[in-house]
């Protein structure tokens, strides 16, 4: 046991440490989505109400889940591109060289992400009453779950490609053209509601759609009647665990592959 959860626990405490030493990550994925949401939400505020969106709620209201899921999003971004600089700086390779699974290097990698992302949305949360979101303490532990659940999904998927990559700017490129658009499609920016069916099918398709409907309904436990038209928490909840679940077997099986 100790064999498998020593380094996991050293990979995960190095990306913490890592972290907190890059102020300019810190600054970067928490004030890139707070301005995403403050110039959008704002500037969409005054002409478009979504559809199935509960009444008397604002748009800024409604972006502002969207806006912490796409907070995970870039964290996940930022803290998994570090697989190709510790693989230029030689470091990755003494890891693949030592007497350990190449499971616990990528839950230690993933874990460590994660807590970042969550730490970053946590920030976020704290601006729910700003927008008219009374949160509770069931609703402030629910979503912690919820955006650990998401952020280790996006966290696997970063692993998956950065493993592959041997270029930053082929992982940014490749990354951005898989993540955004499934946030896009995810019912952060738009709900389903009013779409063509087409449209909505993709939409209900996409496994992060249903990471953002268990937040959203986690924010609004306290008001369950604010919620509109999106999946139900328990659904959401399960079908988000097996794509964390998923993705991560799907990212040391590729660890595997590329690093016999």
């Amino acid at each position: 046991m100790n064999s498998f959860w020593l380094p996991v626990f050293t990979l995960w405490r190095r990306e913490i440490v890592r972290f907190l030493r890059q102020r300019s990550r810190l600054i970067g994925a928490f004030t890139q989505p707070l301005a995403f949401w403050l110039l959008l939400g704002g500037g969409l505020s005054a002409s478009f109400r979504p559809p199935g969106a509960p009444a008397g709620s604002g748009y800024l209201e409604y972006f502002y889940p969207g806006i912490i899921l796409l907070a995970l999003l870039f964290t996940a971004i930022f803290a998994t591109i570090t697989v190709i600089e510790d693989r230029k700086m030689g470091f990755l390779q003494g890891v693949l060289v030592a007497p350990v699974s190449r499971m616990s290097v990528v839950l230690g990698q993933a874990l460590g992400s994660s807590t970042l992302a969550v730490l970053q949305g946590l920030l976020l949360l704290f601006l729910a009453p700003f927008v008219g979101i009374q949160l509770s303490l069931a609703s402030v532990v629910s979503a912690i779950g919820v955006m650990f659940l998401v952020a280790l999904a996006l966290s696997n998927i970063g692993l998956i490609i950065a493993w592959r990559m041997e270029s930053v700017q082929g992982f940014h490129a490749i990354m951005n053209l898989m993540l955004m658009p499934i946030w896009f499609l995810s019912g952060a920016f738009f709900p389903a509601a009013g779409l063509p069916a087409w449209f909505s099918w993709i939409m209900r398709l996409n496994p992060l759609t249903y990471g953002m409907a268990a937040l959203r309904r986690c924010l609004y436990f306290a008001t369950p009647t604010d919620i509109g038209s999106i999946p139900p928490l328990a659904p959401s909840i399960f079908i988000t665990i097996l794509f964390a679940l998923g993705s991560f077997f799907l990212a040391a099986s590729t660890a595997r592959r590329h690093f016999q």
